[in-house]
């Protein structure tokens, strides 16, 4: 098992070495992606696609890293909302937001998975904003600021069309305030070379691409970086993020080894009748022709009257294995920020109200920690959108203001909340702006113009003269 799971690095090692090599080659730099992070990556991403080093006949998959990243993309992007105010140009950005929130979870379990991703916006033919999620496999960092922000990157295209390959390097590069972007593209026979350089208008999608531009005056680059808020223990020197589940790797092959002996021992416990061949007749070659292939076997018992049936029901072990899968699966929840019983039997569990709310605390802060992170990197997107709607005209500029809301139910009692800042208004502690934007997830100038109608529609009410 050992030498196989070495060959297959050894195997993704070489790929990775070929990419890297090739990026020095066409860009003179090097990323500064170190080599274990090149090949943590990759791993991660076997992971999730189910293609574990340790997956055998013998060892099935519980598919726990996809269980682990969809929980984690799932509550921390429950009831995401965002809403941009302030101007036409803001409701314009508004509409844009929200195709990109109606698959913000999906795009979510991609990034903590194998550690961040790319939103890369950009302007199609038709002057319609799209959206390009690019995987942390599918992108080398070019270039990070002092705070771990990304101001530079090369992403990779690769397609196959007829029997040649086609790879495009898309190069962004901030130097100030100005962004360099390249395009080049190459053809080959192999998948596994770069080939020659040839020009864009080679492949028709990347035909209206310019090989070199600059944009200038902007303060970020045009794509928004979403890592995965854990500390890097694979490479401390390194600003990108880890997968969510890179602790409990080691972890997570325990479980499948456990839960495939789980599964052996109802296989290899099936009850079984040993009954005298003799018993049974026989078929055109001399076989004795079984009623039921699974419940009987056959026996020589020569003739001895006491061996003519034998019944085999062994005791399953299935309490203790399922005992021990469920410890490791605590131990995966400890590791991943999950509270207990996210994976493991919640029977199981604490029970008091006390440490309830201490293991949903340990999730609630990696949740919060992750729906920041997520939040930070949505709003570089609606910067980069909003750059390419002002050079390429779609609407006037304007000003905006983006607000977010995230669900925080996995500590808060949303209706207790209520009736509680309810009672802070009514005592002038808090006031109603604070209110709304705290309950209703609106922005401070949506809820300033809701207080105002509210207020213009309360009833006058007049008094007869006396």
């Amino acid at each position: 098992m050992f030498e196989s799971i070495t060959t297959w690095i050894r195997g993704l090692w070489e790929k990775i070495m070929l990419t890297r090599d090739t990026i020095k080659t066409v860009f003179k730099i090097d990323p500064p992606v170190s080599d274990a992070m090149s090949r943590a990556i990759e791993y991660w991403s076997k992971l999730y696609a189910n293609q574990a080093p340790w997956l055998t006949t013998d060892i099935v998959s519980l598919n726990l890293p996809v269980a682990i990243a969809s929980e984690i993309a799932r509550i921390t992007t429950i009831e995401a909302k965002v809403e941009i105010t302030g101007s036409p140009r803001a409701d314009w950005l508004n509409v844009e937001m929200e195709e990109v929130m109606d698959s913000i979870r999906e795009q979510a379990e991609y990034g903590v998975a194998l550690g961040g991703m790319i939103f890369k916006p950009y302007i199609n033919d038709d002057g319609k904003v799209i959206i390009d999620y690019v995987k942390a496999d599918a992108f080398y960092p070019v270039e990070f600021g002092p705070n771990g922000e990304m101001r530079g990157a090369i992403f990779v295209d690769k397609r196959q069309i007829g029997q040649y390959w086609f790879t495009k390097f898309e190069y962004h590069q901030m130097t100030g305030k100005n962004c360099l972007v390249k395009n080049m593209a190459f053809k080959s026979s192999s998948a596994n070379d770069l080939g020659s350089q040839v020009s864009l208008t080679s492949v028709a999608d990347w035909s209206l691409l310019m090989p070199e531009a600059t944009i200038q005056n902007i303060d970020k680059p045009l794509f928004a970086y979403f890592r995965f808020p854990v500390a890097n223990n694979i490479d401390r020197s390194s600003k990108l993020g880890v997968s969510c589940y890179a602790r409990a790797v080691d972890l997570i092959q325990q479980a499948d080894k456990q839960w495939s002996n789980f599964l052996w021992e109802f296989e290899s416990g099936q009850r079984a009748l040993y009954v005298d061949v003799l018993a049974f007749g026989k078929d055109p070659d001399g076989k004795p022709v079984l009623p039921n292939k699974k419940l009987y076997r056959t026996i020589d018992a020569g003739g001895q009257e006491d061996a003519l049936f034998k019944d085999w029901s062994p005791t399953f072990r299935q309490a203790d294995l399922l005992m021990g899968l469920d410890s490791i699966m605590k131990r995966i929840e400890f590791s991943c920020g999950l509270a207990y019983g996210t994976l493991s039997d919640p029977t199981m569990i604490e029970k008091t109200a006390t440490e309830i709310l201490s293991a949903k605390q340990r999730t609630y802060a990696m949740v919060v920690d992750t729906q920041k992170a997520l939040e930070d990197s949505l709003k570089d997107l609606i910067y980069a959108i909003d750059i390419w709607a002002t050079l390429s005209n779609l609407v006037p500029m304007g000003t905006y203001e983006a607000t977010f809301t995230f669900d925080d139910s996995i500590v808060v009692d949303k209706e207790a909340q209520f009736r509680k800042d309810l009672t802070l208004v009514n005592t002038a502690i808090m006031s109603k702006i604070e209110f709304r934007m705290r309950n209703f997830g609106e922005s401070e100038i949506k809820a300033k113009e809701m207080i105002g109608l509210a207020t213009s529609e309360q009833p006058v009410l007049e008094f007869p003269a006396v």
